[in-house]
């Protein structure tokens, strides 16, 4: 049974790859103490652009700085797509390995490989063989794949003097019983040495694991605490205890636990990896999980903009990762803009205060309340927004349909009439709403553009608020009184894109006046709602 962890390697997508040479050495003493047979201690890879750390690139160099304890094999990864396609294997090989086996730290290479990569990238293992490596193949996103084409990928495989074939449950999706039949499917033709490396997007890469170890793999991977790219994998610290079962030897938990205390914890607590609902949905329904990495790290993405995303993706596919497709997931509204409601009907002329979610509101609950009494002007509410009494409130407008569906027995008890794209929802959203007054405006999103129609707009942002602009702005309203529009903090990156998103706003020639009345950080002119 060969324990192998890749924490540097799977880990370095949260923290660039940038371990301090104290922590991947108190990382190798941990390892051997717990019995781990070899360790990934990063990528071995021809790209610069933009900064990584040592683990990013592993070179030969740099392994010779670290102390390293005897008993240990020293692994790399390389990506098939870096050689692939390239005119002089050999050449490219030899810049990624200027060593053989016999000089070089390195013993053991894997290649990540996609199926559509497999056959084209196999012929790197002749040539890494040739310098004395032990070569392994690691088969990504496999799960969807039919029998036929498992059977095909390890009769391909079989011609290729490889150590040990990987299979990796990319999407997280596997369950122990799909497992086993990977693996039977797989032993048709190879009958070398399996390996198996999970993800936990389900919580069930320790039990997928010990599955295949039943079913005759003797390669296993797992990295402290689970880090790794999206959800993570299967725990060090766990797997380690369960090897150590069923083999009778005793291991030393003390050095791994003190780690993880001292240095893997404050990282998890900051970085954010581990399973949690999003992850599992991504899991379930086969979406890769950089998609719900890069937007829980994007403060942008509130927890409906991910699980409307995550809908979207799970009806238009999400098995291949592109910023391009998160990008355009999170517009929501697809297809040309349509609408049946004229706003000029309502706002033409008018003066219109416009109720944003933050503390404001309520803060200043009385002042507005008075001058809403007495200038009578229309009052717009994003969303549920609710801090005022509510007689006071004219109509309310919305335009996420996630928001919209968690937010819909809330709306069905509000009195004012709903402003929203209602022709362009979701058939779901739609229906729970249908007994909701709504005054439909179509909206279309656009980057870098605004576009203001008697019945629909075209916008750049998907944002309530900017909808609730473009809203006005067909309605012809008079002027925008903003009450509620606290902001962020200078350093969230949500004030950036509503700074960014207002500005582009007011350079159009035909925005309507704004102004907030109570305390902003957004750049607006401003006033005090106590002196109107």
């Amino acid at each position: 049974m060969i324990h192998l962890d890749c924490t540097p390697r799977d880990g370095g997508y949260y923290n660039a790859w940038n371990f301090s040479q104290e922590v991947i050495e108190d990382y190798l003493e941990s390892m051997l103490a717990v019995g781990v047979n070899a360790v990934e201690l990063g990528l071995r890879s021809l790209l610069n652009k933009g900064f990584k750390g040592p683990n990013a690139y592993t070179t030969d160099a740099y392994l010779r700085s670290l102390k390293v304890p005897s008993g240990l094999t020293l692994a790399v990864m390389i990506n098939a797509a870096e050689i692939v396609g390239v005119e002089d294997l050999p050449s490219t090989l030899r810049r990624l390995f200027p060593e053989g086996a016999a000089t070089s730290p390195v013993k053991l290479v894997r290649v990540a490989c996609h199926i559509h990569e497999f056959a084209a990238a196999l012929p790197a293992v002749n040539w890494l063989k040739e310098q004395g490596f032990l070569v392994g193949f690691n088969l990504m996103q496999i799960a969807d794949r039919t029998e036929a084409e498992v059977i095909e990928l390890a009769k391909i495989a079989s011609a290729y003097p490889l150590d040990v074939l990987y299979f990796a449950d990319s999407m997280g999706s596997m369950k122990p019983a799909e497992v086993g039949r990977i693996i039977g499917w797989l032993k048709t033709h190879w009958k070398g040495a399996l390996g198996i490396h999970t993800h936990d997007n389900l919580g069930l890469a320790l039990s997928n694991t010990l599955q295949a170890i039943d079913d005759g793999v003797t390669w296993v991977d797992s990295t402290i605490t689970g880090m790794g790219r999206g959800p993570g994998n299967a725990l060090t610290e766990q797997l380690c205890i369960e090897l150590a079962e069923r083999s009778g030897k005793k291991i030393n938990l003390t050095p791994l636990m003190s780690l993880i205390a001292r240095v893997f914890k404050p990282m998890q607590a900051e970085c954010g990896w581990g399973t949690n609902p999003y992850y599992y949905l991504a899991g379930k329904y086969g979406i890769h999980p950089t998609y719900i990495q890069e937007m829980l790290q994007d403060s942008r993405y509130c927890e409906v903009d991910i699980l409307s995303v995550i809908d979207h993706l799970r009806v238009e596919g999400g098995k291949k990762f592109s910023l391009n497709t998160l990008d355009a997931a999170r517009h929501f509204y697809q297809g040309e803009p349509r609408g049946q409601w004229h706003p000029s009907e309502l706002f033409k002329d008018r003066e219109v205060l416009l109720l944003g979610s933050g503390p404001g509101v309520a803060a200043h609950k009385a002042a507005l309340e008075a001058y809403i009494q007495r200038e009578k002007p229309i009052v717009l509410a994003l969303n549920t927004q609710s801090s005022l009494h509510q007689d006071l409130i004219d109509v309310r407008v919305a335009c996420h349909p996630t928001r919209l569906l968690a937010d819909c027995e809330a709306h069905q008890s509000l009195p004012q009439p709903l402003i929203a794209p209602a022709s362009m929802l979701p058939d779901d959203v739609k229906t729970a709403l249908s007994h909701k007054s709504l005054l439909d405006f179509g909206m279309g999103v656009q980057e870098a553009k605004f576009e203001f129609n008697a019945n629909y707009c075209v916008i750049p942002s998907s944002i309530v608020v900017v909808y609730a602009l473009a809203v006005l702005t067909s309605g012809e309203a008079k002027r925008i009184l903003m009450a509620g529009f606290d902001g962020y903090s200078a350093d969230d990156p949500r004030s950036k894109e509503m700074d960014r998103l207002l500005n582009a706003y007011l350079a159009e020639p035909s925005a309507v006046d704004m102004v907030a009345i109570t305390p902003t950080r957004y750049p607006l002119p401003s006033i005090s709602v106590y002196a109107l």
